[in-house]
C-alpha cells in the first residue's frame, strides 16, 4: 500500500508541511525532511521550484527564486533524494509544476520518483482530464498518486468526478487566494468546510492556503483529515533557521 494511504488511516489528524527544495541553501533538503519527521510531521510536500509558479505567494515565490538561484534542478533534487529512505518513513510528495516534469519526461520522472521512495504528486496546473486521458496509466504504473486540488468555487459535479479520479486524498484550497495571503478563517471558509464534509467524498480533504499556527490548524481540520502549512514554515526558516525546525511544528502541535 501507498504510505500515503496508509498515513491516512491513522486515528488522528494529519500535518503536511510544504517547503521549497534547496532553501534556504541547496543542501538543506534532506536535513529539512529529517527534522520535520522528527519534530512528528505526518506527510511532507517537497516544492520542486519554477521560475512561474502562479499558485504561490509571495513567500513561497521567494523562496523558489532563491532555490533556483541556488542551483536547484530536477536533476540535483534525485540526488539528494537518493538514500532518503534509508533514514525517513513518511509519506513524502512533489509538489510542482508540469512543465518541469513534461521536459524531463514525464514516465522517466516517475520512475526517478518511484525508485527514490516518493509516494505522490501536487501539480496544480495539471487539469484532471489531461491526466486521465494521458498520464494515469503511467503514474499508476509507478504507484504513484496524483493528487488534485478543489477550491470554494469548485462545482459539485467537478468535485464528485475529481473524487472519483483520486486514489489519496483532495487538496482542499481554503480561499480563490494565492499561499500565504490569508490569516485566520471566517464563517465564508467553515460553510465551505462544512459543505465539503456533508458531500460524504470517498478521499480524504487535507486544506491548505491560510494555515499558520495551532488555531487555524485546529480550525482547518474541524471537518477534514488535514492541514498543510507551507508559507507560516518557510517565514520560520528564514527567521529561526533550519536547526529550530521542531519548535515551529510543537507551535502547531499543541
Amino acid at each position: 500500500m501507498n504510505r500515503i494511504n496508509q498515513k491516512l488511516k491513522e486515528n488522528k489528524k494529519l500535518l503536511s508541511i510544504y517547503f521549497t527544495a534547496g532553501y534556504p541553501k541547496l543542501d538543506d533538503t534532506v536535513t529539512i525532511i529529517e527534522q520535520l519527521e522528527k519534530s512528528g510531521v505526518d506527510m511532507i510536500e517537497i516544492g520542486l521550484p519554477f521560475s512561474d509558479p502562479l499558485a504561490d505567494g509571495p513567500t513561497i515565490q521567494g523562496s523558489s527564486e532563491i532555490a533556483l538561484k541556488n542551483g536547484m534542478t530536477t536533476i540535483k533534487l534525485f540526488e539528494q533524494l537518493k538514500d532518503i529512505r534509508k533514514t525517513v518513513r513518511i509519506p513524502l510528495i512533489i509538489m510542482g509544476y508540469f512543465n518541469p516534469i513534461l521536459q524531463f519526461g514525464v514516465e522517466e520522472f516517475c520512475k526517478h520518483c518511484a525508485e527514490i521512495g516518493i509516494d505522490g504528486f501536487i501539480i496544480p496546473d495539471l487539469p484532471v482530464a489531461i491526466y486521465n486521458d494521458s498520464y494515469k496509466d503511467i503514474f499508476e504504473k509507478f504507484n504513484l498518486i496524483n493528487v488534485f486540488l478543489i477550491t470554494p468555487q469548485t462545482s459539485d459535479d467537478r468535485i464528485k468526478f475529481i473524487d472519483s479520479m483520486s486514489n489519496g486524498f483532495i487538496y482542499m484550497v481554503s480561499s480563490a487566494s494565492v499561499t500565504g495571503s490569508q490569516s485566520g478563517f471566517g464563517e465564508e471558509n467553515t460553510d465551505y468546510f462544512k459543505r465539503i464534509d456533508n458531500m460524504n467524498l470517498k478521499n480524504s480533504q487535507i486544506v491548505g492556503f491560510g494555515i499558520s499556527n495551532n488555531e487555524t490548524f485546529l480550525q482547518a481540520t474541524k471537518f477534514a483529515k488535514g492541514a498543510i502549512i507551507g508559507s507560516a514554515f518557510i517565514k520560520h526558516l528564514d527567521e529561526k533557521g533550519v536547526e529550530r525546525i521542531d519548535e515551529f511544528v510543537r507551535g502547531i502541535n499543541k
